[in-house]
């Protein structure tokens, strides 16, 4: 099992940037590939970003390509989130996940997830 932590949320205004990561415990990092998927209120949580194991390959939303890129530290146990041009439809809860396979947008397929951390952008 692996255990997941975020963090760095936070209110910002509209155009801010913040960089939100999320640590992980527990078995080998290196194993899972990442994701980032986000939930805004009354809605389904969609796919943000996702990184292969080794970190060589990523995969974002149309939605945020451009202004957002994962990255991941896998001596740090942690993967990133850095996040520009903010917009208000960015607000929403930030998962992490990991997945024993490889990089996906099918949030079906991560097997662990944490907690979540909110970001809010003010207009």
């Amino acid at each position: 099992q692996v255990q997941l932590v975020e963090s760095g949320g936070g209110l910002v205004q509209a155009g801010g940037s913040l960089r939100l990561s999320c640590a992980a415990s527990g078995r080998t990092f290196s194993r899972y590939a990442m994701g980032w998927f986000r939930q805004a209120p009354g809605k389904e949580r969609d796919f943000v970003a996702s990184i292969s194991k080794s970190g060589g390959s990523t995969y974002y939303a149309d939605s945020v390509k451009g202004r957002f890129t994962i990255s991941r530290d896998n001596a740090k146990n942690t993967v990133y989130l850095q996040m520009h041009n903010l917009k208000p439809e960015d607000t929403a809860v930030y998962y992490c996940a990991a997945d024993e396979g490889i990089a996906t947008v099918i949030q079906d397929r991560y097997d662990y997830w944490g907690q979540g951390t909110q970001v809010t952008i003010s207009s």
